[in-house]
């Protein structure tokens, strides 16, 4: 495994030869530099190489989704556009490939919705602790006039948000010792992305937070660098962090929704019919997702018991109660405004939807 020195050296280095030769002889780059109404013109002739990145590997639900993208693309274009898949932090760590969505240097990401947060706040008030209680009040407000709104504020940084697709609820994982109550948190030395509000909240229940990035984190966890990680059960199954974790809490403390971007200009740049098939893939994709992340979430947490010394069911109101003290400084995280509009929203969905 690469050193995270190297990783970004060797992505800085990607960056500038990428950059060095755009426009020579790769079809793909032209596209993000004719941003504009001038460049939607109908061309059926035109190929397309677009590269698609994201942080999880080949078993997970990011890469079905991915997968599903690309086949739909190409079905659709008659193998005009190629989409080339790249897992696993191939192309630098999620907040790497966010910038290189934003500069042209890579077309598309399956980005998390807490890294977002760190260019657009807004996205990570879904992420906030116990935000969310269930998926479809997550649908509600991601596929309704907030999310609309979300996606058209992105395009002011340079994204093209397409659709958000699905991750599931986090999970807490340590070798410490079962976790059972939010104080045996406290002096756990817990990785997290490197996301604001993940970060503060974890802060709040006393552990000793350390962003370490994702294909780092396996070995991070075997050598003791961290004691504990939090992720959804899909990826604490495809990433075998089980192998080297002892204990599993179930706590869905935080909801997880993956954001499919591009850069803005490159979706300029592509004529209505083109961007059309990108558009109508990129939402059965998400759908996929979704679907994807709901079944998954109980078979691997079947395959995976055999493998945790303990697995508990924390008493999740007691969470609630140690965090809420954060909740000031995250709503000035994500935006206090935006904060009580998503909170308002939510609490109207409840009384009109749930018994």
């Amino acid at each position: 495994m690469k050193s995270s020195w190297s990783k970004r050296f060797a992505y800085g280095f990607f960056i500038m030869v990428f950059l060095l030769v755009a426009g020579c002889g790769n079809q793909a780059a032209e596209p993000n530099q004719q941003a504009g109404e001038a460049g939607k013109t109908q061309d059926s002739g035109k190929t397309y190489k677009f590269k698609l990145g994201f942080n999880t590997n080949e078993q997970s639900v990011r890469y079905e989704t991915a997968k599903k993208f690309k086949d739909i693309v190409e079905e659709k274009t008659n193998g005009r556009v190629e989409i080339q898949i790249f897992p696993s932090e191939t192309l630098g760590t999620e907040q790497e490939m966010l910038e290189s969505v934003k500069i042209g240097a890579l077309d598309f990401q399956l980005a998390g919705g807490g890294s977002m947060t760190n260019i657009l706040p807004q996205y990570g008030t879904l992420q906030l602790p116990f935000m969310i209680n269930d998926y479809d009040e997550a649908y509600a407000v991601l596929d309704g006039p907030i999310g609309d709104r979300w996606k058209k504020e992105a395009e002011e940084f340079g994204y093209k948000v397409l659709a958000h697709a699905d991750l599931g609820f986090a999970q807490i994982t340590n070798n410490k010792h079962p976790i059972n109550s939010p104080d045996d948190i406290a002096g756990v030395k817990m990785r997290s992305p490197n996301e604001p509000t993940s970060i503060e909240t974890f802060n709040q229940l006393g552990a000793i937070t350390s962003t370490i990035p994702f294909s780092e984190l396996y070995l991070a966890l075997s050598q003791g660098v961290v004691d504990g990680q939090f992720n959804p059960l899909d990826a604490i199954y495809d990433q075998k962090f089980y192998e080297v974790q002892k204990y599993l809490a179930i706590t869905n403390h935080f909801y997880y929704h993956v954001n499919f971007i591009m850069n803005k200009g490159l979706w300029d740049s592509l004529d209505p019919e083109l961007q059309t098939i990108i558009q109508d893939a990129a939402n059965e994709a998400r759908d996929l997702s979704r679907e994807l992340t709901q079944k998954r979430n109980s078979e691997v947490l079947d395959s995976m018991k055999a493998n945790f010394e303990e697995i508990t069911h924390p008493d999740i109101a007691a969470f609630r109660a140690k965090v809420e003290p954060a909740y000031a400084k995250l709503a000035d995280i994500v935006g206090k405004q935006n904060f009580e509009e998503v909170q308002k929203f939510l609490e109207e969905y409840r009384a009109t939807h749930k018994k």
